[in-house]
């Protein structure tokens, strides 16, 4: 069920009103999921009716993305505004700690959000912040050069591009390691969010000073990594690690940065199991530093 809410986010700016759109499936504990910069919640769509026959799945699209309208005049895209914001939504919609999965910047958000104690377990899929300095300047780089040819490419050319193998290929390549297996239809909405993305250039601008740092302590992590990741390199995934001794640290064999179309099987166990911390050790696939 699509939906959109309007609630109060408490900011360092001041309580301010934000409306996020999400669409909500399934019963069970509680379930949210984020998306990268520049997507949106259907990027998701590939592992959500597994979920669901599990979780309580939320998949929201974050300020400035998909459906959701830019924050408010005044509040920056950054780490702790939108984080105060998904805090809000979920107090909004009366979920008492979920579970949270994300990939990329939604990565980065769900361990934030574990870090604040707002959620009961995390499960992050090429999170973004574990980079050096040259691998944030690489993958702005490849995310700006997206960007803009999303922007310049007639919706036409779009259409016609998304009904080969060779032209999804072509548009979708950077984040997806098998984008033949995207349908023509995502490929030609997922193209359309990252053109008219409010949120994309703030984001961006903000993330430049952007390390994630500190343990998330107390509450079952997980981090996984798609072996074929071209935008946030794998052996980022090792420092992770090293920064969150704790967490499970799964590989995603033959996937790209945005795994769950790569592999929605392997993916939605991953997440799965990371959101049932007593079966845990189900799914132990270890990172091998000789494959990174």
């Amino acid at each position: 069920m699509s939906a959109t809410l309007s609630f109060t986010a408490p900011t360092a700016h001041g309580p301010r009103e934000v409306t996020l759109a999400y669409a909500r499936l399934g019963a069970g504990e509680p379930l949210v999921l984020l998306h990268g910069i520049g997507h949106h919640r259907q990027a998701w769509d590939p592992v959500v009716d597994i979920l669901a026959t599990e979780r309580d799945v939320i998949a929201v699209d974050l300020p400035g993305y998909g459906e959701s309208a830019a924050l408010p005049s005044g509040l920056p895209h950054d780490l702790p505004t939108t984080t105060a914001v998904l805090g809000a939504f979920c107090a909004a919609l009366g979920l008492d700690r979920p579970h949270v999965a994300g990939n990329s910047l939604g990565g980065l958000l769900a361990l934030e959000l574990g870090r604040e104690n707002l959620v009961r377990s995390v499960t992050a899929l090429s999170p973004a912040g574990f980079w050096t300095r040259a691998e944030r300047r690489y993958a702005f780089g490849l995310l700006t050069g997206m960007r803009r040819t999303a922007r310049s490419l007639p919706l036409p050319l779009v259409e016609r591009l998304s009904r080969t193998a060779v032209g999804r290929t072509a548009l979708t390549s950077t984040i997806y390691a098998r984008p033949g297996r995207r349908s023509p239809e995502a490929v030609v909405a997922e193209t359309l969010a990252l053109a008219r993305a409010e949120g994309f250039a703030q984001t961006l601008r903000a993330g430049r000073s952007v390390l994630f740092t500190d343990d998330v302590p107390g509450i079952p992590v997980t981090v996984a990594w798609g072996s074929r990741d071209r935008l946030l390199l794998p052996r980022q995934g090792v420092r992770a690690k090293h920064t969150l001794p704790r967490a499970r640290l799964v590989r995603l064999p033959g996937c790209g940065h945005v795994p769950m179309n790569d592999d929605p099987a392997l993916v939605a166990r991953v997440v799965l199991d990371g959101s049932r911390p007593q079966e845990a050790s189900a799914v132990r696939t270890s990172f091998s530093t000789v494959a990174l």
